[in-house]
């Protein structure tokens, strides 16, 4: 069943919600292609900045509306889009939220800016914060926090160390841009949504060919640690995790005395994207899965719906 279905599941439909896109590298691509397929969320526009960029090209061959005015072109409109999401980068994602936050939208923010209320959809659910900015962290973060949340919640976890590797074909500018970022953001979440206090994010751009499938390894000190227990906790957030991203996969849980390594893979289900793009395409999937909950809430209101 996909996410839409499981949205749309139950007596009724859910009316669609209208979203906006800003930025049009890889990540904004492969989100305008599950908008395209999800039944209700409708794509009300993809705002870029260069006029030219395979993203708007890509948007416009599935009818979204375009525009190379970027967030200008998001305020400018009528009414406010229900959704939007913010596709750039750290730095310009705060601007666009001290723009956006007197509107009734919805911002889903998919840099790692720790601005919004950090979301893990089976970790924290989806509702939205009263302020409306959601935060998917990181790539890294959407793999290794349920892992290390369900850890936590069985034993008591004395440190924990994420260690992500994408493939540098699919590492673009803003992903280098905010490596720091990166790695405070994941660190963070890793210690405020797991409640671990000693934690360390690593992310490695991998020069392989052919390029690596995305992974993450998740190390932890666990005293105490029951191999069985963890392979049984491990196994069963490795599938929450699945109901909304299928490509999710634990290759490997091992224990020795109070270490633990649970070695994960993604791989991606994408329009645009490679199989290895398992990082875009978990932080892409976690989002869609927020909007789509969010339309779900809004069913029995009246809609803001730009242009129709």
């Amino acid at each position: 069943m996909t996410v839409a279905e499981r949205v749309t599941a139950g007596p009724g439909t859910v009316p669609p919600i209208t979203v906006a896109i800003i930025g049009t590298g890889v990540i904004g691509r492969d989100l305008v292609g599950k908008v395209h397929r999800s039944t209700v969320l409708n794509c009300g526009l993809v705002a870029g900045r260069n006029p030219e960029s395979e993203g708007l090209r890509y948007a416009a061959g599935l009818g979204c509306p375009t525009t190379a005015e970027g967030i200008d072109a998001i305020l400018a409109a009528p009414r406010p889009y229900d959704v939007v999401f913010d596709a750039t980068n750290a730095m310009s994602h705060a601007e666009h939220w001290r723009l956006l936050q007197p509107l009734d939208t919805l911002l889903i923010d998919l840099t790692p800016s720790r601005v919004g209320r950090m979301v893990v959809p089976t970790v924290t659910g989806t509702r939205p914060p009263a302020e409306r900015n959601v935060s998917l962290i990181s790539c890294g973060g959407q793999a290794s926090i349920p892992i290390a949340h369900a850890l936590a919640q069985r034993f008591e976890v004395a440190y924990v160390e994420a260690v992500s590797t994408v493939a540098g074909t699919i590492a673009g500018r803003a992903t280098r841009l905010n490596l720091d970022e990166y790695i405070a953001t994941t660190q963070h979440a890793l210690t405020a949504l797991a409640g671990v206090r000693d934690t360390k994010a690593i992310l490695n751009i991998s020069p392989a060919v052919p390029p690596a499938t995305f992974r993450t390894a998740v190390h932890a000190v666990v005293p105490g640690a029951d191999p069985e227990a963890v392979r049984t906790l491990v196994d069963d957030a490795a599938e929450r995790v699945r109901a909304h991203q299928p490509g999710y996969e634990v290759i490997a849980c091992t224990v020795t005395g109070d270490r633990v390594v649970v070695s994960l893979e993604v791989t991606a289900d994408s329009d645009v994207l490679p199989r290895y793009a398992g990082n875009l395409d978990i932080i892409n999937s976690a989002a869609i899965l927020v909007a789509e909950q969010h339309a779900a809430r809004l069913a029995p209101a009246a809609r803001t719906g730009v242009g129709g």
